[in-house]
């Protein structure tokens, strides 16, 4: 299945709901493993495309001049 055309959001509401299929217990080993796979792949777009929101991310700071200025988002700890 084709993820990249999905929103975060619709991504996230997918993989849970492989997750709540998966818990239940009744699904067939085949089809478990075909849902695990769907699931992965939903992960990795998912983390994909925070890693790309996350470079977009700019923390606003002001210059001596009260200007605005721009920096690169960085983790805090």
């Amino acid at each position: 299945m084709n993820q990249g055309n999905k929103t975060f959001e619709e991504s996230m509401t997918r993989l849970e709901q492989i997750v709540r299929s998966m818990e239940r217990g009744d699904v067939p080993l085949e089809e478990s493993l075909k849902l695990f796979q769907e699931g992965t792949e939903l992960v990795r777009s998912c983390q994909k495309l925070l890693d790309q929101a996350q470079l977009q991310v700019k923390k606003i700071m002001t210059a001596p001049d009260g200007s605005p200025v721009e920096e690169e988002f960085q983790d805090e700890p």
